[in-house]
């Protein structure tokens, strides 16, 4: 098999011209949720890769052909009105759905849960002739959808990005995000900031970034 991609705990392999591998390398992942979430948002018309099969550390879905948003945003900076009210537009369109009863509760007390994919920043959009696809749903769950914008909003801020231009271009990334959406992630960008602080992925200067973040959110006594 061909490595085509690697994430922070998967590797995504060709399997043919159709159908792709993503495996965990740890294991331990509810694969088979991921698929039955896929497959029941599919089947609601939001834009996910076709599952073709799941067992407990694989996944075979549709070979998506199209670049990133992220990659489209790096060849292309002025993009970033455009892309970043995409991206907003995409969270709003995924919390029409309520969340199944099957699926996972986190950052919930709203008492109508919506799915939360967790994980929806720019390298997790796929551009494709059919519109945005988003993929890499592990992280997927049921709950309020300001945290669901929270946590992009916290993970793409805290991302190690080179040069100022670059920095200067996420700002304005963010801005177009939050103006793509009719959320409002304020009420839980301090709870996402904490879940961020638990991955244990995190780079040093996602880590620093995010603990000043913290410090920042955190109320005044």
């Amino acid at each position: 098999m061909e490595l085509i991609g690697q994430g922070r705990d998967a590797d995504v392999y060709a399997l043919d011209e159709t159908r792709v591998l993503r495996r965990y390398r740890s294991g331990g992942r509810p694969t088979e949720r991921e698929a039955r979430l896929m497959t029941h948002l599919a089947a609601s018309g939001f834009p996910v890769p076709e599952v073709h099969g799941a067992t407990s550390t694989d996944l075979v879905l549709e070979r998506v052909a199209g670049p990133t948003m992220l990659e489209v945003l790096a060849r292309r900076p002025l993009q970033f009105h455009t892309l970043g009210r995409m991206l907003g537009a995409l969270h709003d369109r995924l919390h029409a759905h309520p969340a199944p009863t099957w699926l996972p509760q986190r950052f919930g007390g709203t008492g109508d849960d919506r799915v939360l994919h967790l994980d929806l920043h720019p390298g997790n959009v796929i551009l494709t002739g059919r519109g945005p696809v988003v993929i890499d749903w592990s992280n997927a769950a049921a709950g309020d959808p300001a945290a669901d914008l929270a946590m992009t909003l916290v993970t793409v801020g805290g991302a190690e990005v080179p040069g100022l231009a670059a920095r200067l271009g996420r700002g304005l990334l963010l801005h177009a995000v939050r103006r793509g959406s009719a959320t409002d992630p304020g009420p839980r960008l301090a709870a996402a900031v904490e879940v961020k602080l638990t991955d244990p992925n995190l780079r040093p200067a996602e880590e620093a970034w995010l603990r000043r973040r913290a410090g920042r959110l955190r109320p005044s006594v």
